[in-house]
C-alpha cells in the first residue's frame, strides 16, 4: 500500500508531540517530512531559562535529537523556513528552494515574540527571549556588558532577568502593568515577590511605558528612555512583552486566519487537508501558550490524521508553576475571584507565605500560592475534577496533609516527600527516580513516567501520587486529567463513560463486537482495556454477554489470590462471619492434607489458607465443600457483622442475621472494584460499618444506611444515605445503590470515588426519591445475579476451566 505524504511546517514541541502520538497510532500510514526554521532538532523550550542561568546545557534539553527522526523514517529539513504553500498543487516551498508534496499538511509554526514598535528596536543588543539563538545572544552579552533592561514583568521577563542576574549583570525589569506576573498572581502575591527579588538585586520600574531605545557611540543600544522622560542605562535590552501566533504563512496561502490560524474542534483549518496545532492556532477565538493545552491539541490532530476521527479538542483548566530565584509560585483557575465568589486567604509576609483560594458553589475554582506551593498539585486536582469541598472546607487552607498523611489516588504531600521516599511499592520506585526522569527525559504524562520508571504501572494505586509529582515538576504542562476524561487506554481515545454508553446504545455483547464498532486500534485490545470492557459487557447485558476469562486478571481467572512466591491464598466464604465446628474441622483437615504453611484469621471475619499450590486448588475447594469467598475479585467480598442483639447486651438489632441475609442476597455480584459491607447492631459500631462501601447500623427504630466508606490505603468515612425501618428495606436500598454503582462507575473506581464524582444528591435522587427507579435497580441486580454460580463448585463439580490448573507435560524427543 502506497503511503500518504504528511508534511509538517514547524519543528517545535506541539508539532513533534503530534508526530509522536501519530506514530503510536499508525506508524506506517505516512511518509513524513518536517521543516524547521531553526538549525536544531526539537528541544524543550520551557527549559531555556535553566540554560540561560547555566544550570543546564543545550544537549540536556533536547527532546528529540536528529537520530529520533531517522529512526522513524522522517525526512528532516533543519534551518529551512517554508515561505510558500501551493494548496492547488499541494506543495510547500522553503526559502532555499527545497520543496515537498503533501496529502496532508500540518502547520505548527508556533508564535513570534512581540516587538515594541519604538525607535531603536532594530539596534544591536536588542533581543527577545524565544529560542536558542536568543539565549546564546544573552549569554554572550552577559560576558561582555554590565547593564541589562528586561521589558516585561511576566513569566518570560522574570526568567530572563533571573538568568542575566545569575550571570552577573545589573538588571532592571520594566513593566507596564501595576504589578508583576499580573496574569499569574494577584496584587498581594506579586508585591511579596517583588520585595524578595529586590532584596536579591533586581530593580523594578512599574507602570512605565517605553518611548525609545537609545543608541550609543558604537551603534549598540545604550539606554532605554520612557515617556515620562526618565532614562536608564542598557547594554542589553530583552523584550519579553508577549507572543503573537505566527500565521502569516497560512494567511498568504489563503487559509482563513483571525489572530491565528482558525481551526475547528478537530484542529482542522478551512482547507480539510490542512491541520494546525500549537501556539499558531485560534480555537474558538482563543490562542494558547501553555504546554498542556498544546499537547491536548496534539492528541486530537494525531487522532484525525490517523483516520480515527473521534477526538475533539475541549479546553481544560490550566495551572502555572514557577520558581524565580528560589521563590515558589503557583496559580490555577480563576484566582482573582469576583462577584459570587468567596475568598479564603492566609498571609504571612514575614514568613514569606501567602495563599488565596477562590470558592464558588461549594467548589474550588482558583488558587494563588506564594512561598509554600506544596499543595499546588492537590488544589489543581480539586479545581479540575470539581469536587465539592464542604466537608474539607475547614482544613482546605491547611492543605491535604490536614485530611490525612497517606492516601489512595495520590492524596499525599508529594512536595514534602524526600527523594528516597518510595512512591511505587509494587516496583520499588522512589520519588527521586521519578523526578529525575521527568526532568531529564522531558516527560509530561503519567504514561511516559510509567514507561521510563515503571511507577504506577502495576496495581495503579500510586497513579495519583505520580500525577502530583508530575504537576509539581512541570506545573500546568502536566498532561493529567480526571478518569472521567481520560481515554480508557492507548487503543482508543474514548473514555470509560463513552465506552459504557456505546455498549448500551449499540447493544454490544462481546469484546470483538465492541472493538469493531468503536474502531479499536488493536483488534484484540490490551491488558488495560480488556478487563474493563469485559466488565462493562457483563454488567450491561447479563445473560447475553458471556464472561471472557482471558480478559480477567490472574486472580479472577483461577479464583484465588496469587502470592509473591507463586502459591495461592484460599478464603472460603463464611456468611456474615459465622462458621461452625464442621467447617472448622474441614479447614483444619485441608491444611494438614495439603501441607498448607499458614492458616490466618482475616480482618473480614474469615479464615485464609495461605501457600496453596495452583494444581491443588480444585482439590482444596472440593475438600472444603464451602463457597468461594471471592477474596480475589472485583466483587462482593464480605459482610462483616457484630454479634448484635442476639448476644450483646448493647445490641438493638439482629446484625448477625442481617449480615448473613445481605451476603446471601448479593452473592456472586461482580462490580467495578471490590465491595465490602458491614452491619453493626448498635451505634457502637463494632463491625466498622462506618468505613465500608455500604455500612448498616442498627438503631432503636430501624437501620441507618451509610455509603462510600473505605478502610484501605486512605481511610474514608462513609456518608449517611438514609434511615429505614425494615429488614426488606435494607435489602432493597442497599441493592439499589450497589446496582447504580455497578451500572455507572468506571472499572476500578471504588464507591467512594464514584460518590465523589456524581455527588450524594444525585444518588439520593436515584435511590431515595424515585421509588419506581429504586425498585427497578434492585430488580436488575437480582436478575443479573441469577446467572452467577459459585465458581469453586463449577470447577470442582462441573469441570469448568480445568486446563487452568493442569501442568503441561513436556516430552523429550531424541533424534
Amino acid at each position: 500500500m502506497k503511503k500518504l505524504k504528511l508534511v509538517m511546517v514547524g519543528n517545535g514541541m506541539a508539532g513533534v508531540r503530534t508526530l509522536e502520538e501519530l506514530l503510536k497510532l499508525t506508524p506506517e500510514l505516512y511518509d513524513i517530512t518536517v521543516f524547521g526554521a531553526e538549525p536544531y532538532a526539537n528541544y524543550n523550550r520551557i527549559l531555556l531559562s535553566p540554560v540561560l542561568t547555566g544550570e543546564q546545557t543545550l544537549p540536556e534539553i533536547m527532546l528529540n535529537d536528529v537520530d529520533w527522526y531517522a529512526e522513524h523514517g522522517i525526512t528532516l529539513h533543519l534551518g529551512k523556513e517554508v515561505v510558500e504553500i501551493d494548496r492547488g498543487r499541494r506543495i510547500v516551498r522553503a526559502a532555499d528552494g527545497t520543496t515537498a508534496e503533501y496529502d496532508r499538511l500540518l502547520l505548527a509554526t508556533g508564535s513570534n515574540p512581540f516587538i515594541l514598535p519604538v525607535p531603536g528596536k532594530e539596534l544591536d543588543g536588542v533581543v527577545t527571549f524565544r529560542d536558542i539563538h536568543d539565549v546564546n545572544t544573552m549569554i554572550d552579552a552577559a560576558a561582555n556588558h554590565r547593564h541589562a533592561v528586561v521589558i516585561g514583568g511576566g513569566l518570560l521577563g522574570l526568567e530572563a532577568a533571573n538568568g542575566l542576574a545569575a550571570r552577573g549583570m545589573k538588571v532592571t525589569v520594566v513593566h507596564l502593568g501595576e504589578w508583576l506576573l499580573d496574569r499569574q498572581l494577584d496584587r498581594t502575591a506579586a508585591a511579596m515577590l517583588q520585595d524578595t527579588l529586590q532584596e536579591r538585586g533586581l530593580t523594578f520600574l512599574l507602570q512605565k511605558q517605553t518611548a525609545e531605545l537609545v543608541a550609543g557611540s558604537s551603534g549598540r543600544v545604550a539606554s532605554v528612555r520612557f515617556k515620562d522622560g526618565e532614562e536608564v542605562p542598557a547594554d542589553l535590552v530583552v523584550m519579553a512583552v508577549g507572543i503573537r501566533p505566527n500565521f502569516s504563512l497560512a494567511e498568504q496561502s489563503g487559509i482563513y486566519c483571525d489572530r491565528g490560524i482558525v481551526v475547528n474542534d478537530f484542529m482542522q483549518t478551512f482547507d480539510p487537508r490542512v491541520y494546525a496545532v500549537g501556539e499558531c492556532v485560534s480555537h474558538r477565538g482563543v490562542s494558547y501558550g501553555l504546554v498542556a493545552p498544546l499537547f491536548d491539541m496534539a492528541k486530537v490532530v494525531a487522532n484525525h490524521l490517523a483516520n480515527f476521527g473521534i477526538a475533539r479538542y475541549v479546553p481544560a483548566a490550566t495551572s502555572t508553576k514557577l520558581k524565580v530565584t528560589g521563590v515558589d509560585l503557583f496559580s490555577a483557575g480563576n484566582f482573582m475571584g469576583g462577584d459570587g465568589h468567596e475568598e479564603i486567604t492566609l498571609s504571612d509576609p514575614v514568613g514569606g507565605i501567602y495563599k488565596k483560594l477562590i470558592v464558588k458553589d461549594d467548589k474550588l475554582v482558583g488558587a494563588c500560592l506564594y512561598g509554600d506551593t506544596a499543595d499546588g498539585g492537590w488544589y489543581f486536582r480539586l479545581i479540575r475534577e470539581g469536587h465539592a469541598i464542604h466537608e474539607m472546607r475547614e482544613q482546605l487552607m491547611l492543605g491535604e496533609g490536614a485530611i490525612g498523611d497517606v492516601g489512595h489516588a495520590g492524596q499525599n504531600r508529594a512536595m514534602g516527600m524526600s527523594d528516597d521516599a518510595e512512591v511505587c511499592g509494587c516496583n520499588g520506585v522512589c520519588k527521586g527516580s521519578i523526578v529525575k526522569a521527568i526532568q531529564e527525559k522531558g516527560l509530561f504524562t503519567v504514561d511516559e513516567v510509567k514507561k521510563h520508571t515503571k511507577a504506577a504501572s502495576s496495581c495503579g494505586s500510586c497513579t495519583g501520587l505520580v500525577e502530583q509529582i508530575l504537576i509539581n515538576c512541570v506545573g500546568g504542562a502536566a498532561d493529567v486529567k480526571p478518569k472521567s476524561e481520560k481515554a480508557i487506554c492507548g487503543c482508543t481515545d474514548l473514555n470509560h463513560g463513552q465506552v459504557r454508553q456505546a455498549i448500551r446504545e449499540q447493544h454490544l455483547t462481546s469484546l470483538a463486537d465492541t472493538f469493531a464498532a468503536l474502531d479499536w486500534r488493536s483488534v484484540d485490545g490490551c491488558s488495560s482495556c480488556r478487563p474493563a470492557i469485559n466488565y462493562y459487557l457483563i454488567s450491561s447485558w447479563p445473560g447475553e454477554a458471556k464472561d471472557d476469562p482471558q480478559s480477567r486478571f490472574i486472580n479472577e481467572r483461577v479464583h484465588a489470590n496469587i502470592q509473591k512466591d507463586g502459591t495461592y491464598s484460599v478464603i472460603p466464604r463464611m456468611w456474615g462471619g459465622v462458621t461452625n465446628p464442621s467447617e472448622l474441622r474441614r479447614i483444619a483437615d485441608v491444611a494438614d492434607k495439603y501441607d498448607i504453611p499458614m492458616v490466618k484469621v482475616t480482618g473480614g471475619q474469615r479464615i485464609d489458607l495461605l501457600g496453596v499450590k495452583k494444581e491443588d486448588l480444585p482439590k482444596v475447594w472440593a475438600d472444603l465443600d464451602m463457597p468461594s469467598g471471592h477474596a480475589y475479585g472485583k466483587s462482593l467480598r464480605t459482610v462483616k457483622t457484630c454479634v448484635g442483639s442476639e448476644f450483646c447486651r448493647f445490641g438493638t438489632q439482629d446484625s448477625t442475621q442481617m449480615g448473613i441475609d445481605l451476603e446471601h442476597d448479593l452473592f456472586g455480584m461482580w462490580s467495578p472494584a471490590k465491595v465490602k459491607l458491614a452491619v453493626s447492631g448498635c451505634p457502637r459500631n463494632c463491625s466498622e460499618a462506618g468505613i465500608k462501601d455500604v455500612g448498616i447500623i442498627g438503631v432503636d427504630s430501624g437501620w441507618e444506611l451509610y455509603i462510600g466508606g473505605n478502610g484501605g490505603i486512605k481511610t474514608e468515612v462513609a456518608e449517611f444515605l438514609c434511615k429505614v425501618k425494615t429488614h426488606d428495606e435494607v435489602m432493597v436500598y442497599s441493592g439499589a445503590f450497589l446496582q447504580l454503582y455497578r451500572e455507572e462507575a468506571f472499572y476500578l473506581e471504588r464507591t467512594v470515588h464514584y460518590l465523589h464524582r456524581v455527588g450524594m444528591e444525585y444518588i439520593k435522587q436515584r435511590v431515595l426519591a424515585d421509588e419506581a427507579g429504586r425498585n427497578e435497580l434492585y430488580a436488575r441486580l437480582k436478575f443479573a445475579l441469577t446467572f452467577e454460580q459459585d465458581p469453586w463448585a463449577e470447577r470442582t463439580k462441573g469441570g469448568v476451566a480445568r486446563h487452568e490448573f493442569e501442568a503441561l507435560s513436556i516430552e523429550t524427543v531424541t533424534a
